[in-house]
């Protein structure tokens, strides 16, 4: 073979490699997540569906589920209509990081009352103005 058409055969593997890693692989990654998401749902699960609606699983199916969304009111939705699970079992790891983000968030809130910001204040004022009106 010439060599011109040696390093034409590798700019194509080259580029068939880069599209590989920054495409075809992170979708693969992306498609088994959501199919352990759809497989590891269970009874009590709150969920919300593709097209916005929240509520908590009470029958799990083959290919869909029964969702309570209100008191006596419940639906079967196909499970690929599930995007996400609201309340996960939460790992080490992640309760960590919410441990974390709940101190910062406690130390915003002392700031907040040093600034004389009293959001519970505000939030009473704001119901007593709604129900003189």
């Amino acid at each position: 073979m010439s060599q011109s058409t040696m390093s034409l055969v590798l700019y194509f593997v080259v580029f068939f490699g880069i599209m590989y890693f920054l495409m075809i692989r992170p979708q693969q990654k992306q498609a088994k997540q959501r199919q352990a998401l759809l497989s590891g749902i269970r009874v009590k699960d709150r969920v919300v569906t593709s097209g916005g609606i929240y509520g908590k699983i009470t029958k799990v199916k083959d290919n869909s589920v029964m969702l309570q969304i209100a008191d006596k009111v419940e639906i079967e939705v196909a499970k690929s209509g599930i995007t996400s699970v609201e309340n996960r079992d939460i790992t080490a790891e992640d309760s960590k990081k919410s441990d974390k983000k709940n101190e910062k968030n406690g130390k915003n809130k002392n700031n907040q009352s040093e600034k004389g910001i009293d959001l519970e204040k505000e939030t009473s004022e704001v119901d007593s103005e709604s129900e003189k009106a």
